[in-house]
């Protein structure tokens, strides 16, 4: 059975075989995806490290894994006794600078060539360069030492239900066509994985929790070839990509057709990997940015919008029956874990329609657990609600018509004034972003310190961004669009009308608790505006369905308004909900949904 310790010995026979002096295995594949296939699960298998984003780095005598804050007390326990050392990110140099300090002139650095952007390389040489160090592409290391390396998913691949289609992908094609013309592109290559399935409107399951499937698609003025393997398209996958004249190639050829391709290449070279360029002609000029079908499928159509609505009552319904059953368990002296919370959630979702999967890992936090962002229960680790505490629950869904992604707090027992003083503030502050008006095409984090505000009056802050865009059916976090004070403006986080981002500030408190309220929200024009010279103006639709727990909210602090907004969100979501629900469950969601007063 292999180890860590046995699999650091292996590495560093294997770079000694092929010369290099440091071999850094990031958390990649060749489509730059959040969510990793087990095929290059490597950092992931060979670090001991189990979070989802981390970069390992092996020298002859030193190891290391890099992560960000939100990992720290995960990554100290998983890496104690391995050899390999915890480098927190924000504290210690980045990998690229510690290579560049701790390698000697003229030495050679790995990275597979299928798990490193072109971006991520020019990065790295960038470091590198001063000290002569040369980057290499050891492609078979990785396969030599993780012998049960599992193989490249192959899943059936299917059209997403043309019920809940509202264009073509013909008619999406001809509009990165355009793009292409506009760029005085010959050929466009697209590498993201949820991009290729937003434009094909097929769908498949070899990610964890993203309904796409591993391929390129290399668009022409003319034609476009998808490049997976063919047996794994059912009968109607193959047809509907007949019908928008896209052939079909094999998964592994995308670098043999690039090299026969000339003239002008559209990339976006943060999500194309180096691999898939390797046989690219020197003669083929390149043209970078971000893909086209980015910003086409941020901006969901008004039927796009009507059927995530109706997700989002089917989520709200499911979220419904699940904390009747939560609270019954717990306030009649049951017992439940934080991975009960995520089987009871799964349960209640699966049963309601157009479900597919999860959306992403449920979070399920109580108390000190809950202050850890990105916390993840296991059956190694994990907590028992009992007593008094908080519950922090972060979870969401796929289904047919939509994605969703919700962040709840509710008190286990009796809360104190200083949780309830914390929550009211998150509430204080999701309410000041939910109700903005704001310009349209205003960039994304500009809009950020308004939903900050309560929280900075009160000398409290958070880490994280505040909102992420959200998928149509696809991934739960997608660009262009982020709402974070840290990211910086461009004019690819432009606030168009459709696109649909998450609220989410957070307050947390280490050791102690953790909160996060989160609705998604669409952009929607302001209708009858009182004003039309200054351009025109957009406001949030909030889509998410579900009571906020209202024993947590301290009144005092709040205005009449908040207070207000507080109880149409909550008359709504009981109008939406009320024909969905029965017995315990529509007992709950009135009981949660009674108005709020001083």
């Amino acid at each position: 059975m292999n180890t860590v310790s046995n699999y650091l010995s292996a590495l560093r026979e294997a770079m000694k075989a092929q010369g290099l002096d440091a071999l850094v295995i990031p958390s990649a594949d060749p489509h730059l995806s959040e969510y990793l296939p087990a095929h290059w699960q490597a950092r992931r298998e060979l670090s001991g490290f189990t979070g989802s984003v981390g970069t390992f780095v092996v020298t002859a005598d030193e190891a290391g894994v890099w992560v960000d804050s939100r990992y720290w007390e995960q990554a100290t326990k998983q890496l104690a006794g391995s050899g390999i050392e915890l480098q927190k990110s924000g504290q210690v140099p980045p990998y690229n600078e510690w290579l560049a300090a701790n390698l000697p002139e003229n030495a050679a650095v790995g990275i597979p060539s299928d798990m490193v952007s072109l971006t991520g390389k020019r990065t790295l040489a960038q470091s590198l360069a001063a000290k002569n160090i040369r980057i290499e592409h050891p492609d078979n290391l990785l396969d030599q030492v993780w012998t049960s390396r599992p193989a490249i998913p192959a899943e059936t691949v299917f059209i997403h239900d043309p019920a809940y289609v509202s264009e073509t992908a013909a008619e999406k094609l001809a509009r990165v066509r355009a793009v292409m013309a506009e760029k005085g592109a010959d050929y466009h290559l697209v590498s993201s994985l949820d991009d290729i399935a937003w434009l094909t409107n097929l769908r498949g399951s070899d990610v964890p929790f993203n309904p796409v499937f591993v391929s390129f698609l290399l668009i022409g003025k003319d034609n476009a070839v998808l490049f997976t393997d063919q047996d794994r398209l059912n009968a109607e996958a193959a047809a509907a990509l007949q019908t928008a004249g896209i052939t079909v190639e094999p998964y592994a050829q995308v670098a043999d057709k690039l090299a026969q391709i000339g003239g002008t290449l559209l990339i976006e070279p943060n999500k194309t990997a180096v691999s898939t360029l390797v046989r690219l002609p020197e003669s083929v000029h390149l043209i970078e940015g971000i893909n086209p079908s980015t910003f086409f499928k941020s901006v969901k159509s008004e039927a796009d919008i009507a059927h995530i609505r109706e997700a989002m009552e089917q989520d709200g319904a499911a979220l419904c029956g699940f904390f009747a059953e939560f609270e019954d368990i717990i306030d009649n002296g049951g017992s439940l874990t934080e991975i009960d919370v995520d089987t009871m959630l799964h349960r209640y979702r699966s049963a309601r329609p157009g479900f597919i999967s999860l959306s992403f890992d449920t979070i399920a936090g109580f108390n000190a657990n809950a202050a850890l962002p990105h916390y993840s229960a296991t059956p190694e680790s994990h907590s028992t609600i009992s007593g008094n505490g908080l519950l922090l629950i972060d979870s969401g869904a796929q289904y047919k018509g939509g994605t969703t992604d919700i962040t709840r707090v509710v008190p286990v027992g009796t809360p104190s004034a200083e949780q309830k003083r914390d929550n009211t503030l998150v509430l204080k502050a999701h309410i000041a972003l939910a109700e903005a008006v704001f310009p349209e095409n205003i960039l994304s984090p500009m809009i950020d310190a308004i939903c900050r505000k309560p929280l900075w009056q009160a000398q409290c802050d958070y880490g994280h961004g505040t909102g992420h865009g959200v998928g149509y059916f696809l991934n739960v976090h997608e660009g262009p669009q982020v709402i974070a004070c840290a990211a910086v403006p461009g004019p690819q986080h432009a606030m168009k009308k459709g696109m649909v981002t998450s609220i989410e500030p957070g307050l947390y408190r280490p050791g102690k608790w953790g909160i996060r309220i989160e609705n998604l929200a669409a952009n929607q024009a302001v209708a009858n505006p009182q004003e039309t010279e200054f351009g025109s103006f957009l406001y949030f639709e909030t889509l998410t369905l579900c009571p906020i727990d209202t024993r947590l909210m301290d009144t005092a602090l709040m205005t009449d308004g908040e207070i207000d907004w507080v109880n149409r969100y909550h008359a709504e979501v009981r109008r939406r909900l009320e024909p969905l629900t029965e017995g315990a469950a529509k007992a709950w969601l009135i009981k949660r949904t009674e108005p709020l007063a001083r």
